[in-house]
């Protein structure tokens, strides 16, 4: 997931830092997020393959997953103001309707 994330990230155009939905911040947060939640997943799960199952880290990995969740989210909040279509305002300045 981190990898397609990066790809979008580098596919989509940054906005202007005039631009109020221009937020680094929250790249940056979403990033901590999906990397924290991961590896804590990461190691849960081999843990759980190695050890006996207790309730803490089921709780912990209950917890991750809803993590990564979370993280894809803010990512998805975090990237829509790139997502702009390319020529459309330009047709519409010609008085173009769709």
């Amino acid at each position: 997931m981190m990898m397609i994330m990066g790809v979008a990230l580098w596919f989509f155009p940054r906005p202007e830092k005039e631009d109020k939905l221009y937020k680094p911040g929250l790249i940056l947060a979403t990033y901590y997020v999906m990397t924290v939640s991961t590896s804590v997943r990461f190691l849960c799960q081999i843990l759980s393959a190695f050890i006996i199952i207790s309730d803490l880290l089921k709780l912990l990995l209950v917890i991750s997953s809803v993590g990564q969740f979370l993280g894809m989210i803010l990512f998805f909040i975090s990237m829509w103001g790139r997502i702009r279509s390319v020529g459309s305002h330009l047709r519409e300045s010609k008085g173009e309707r769709f």
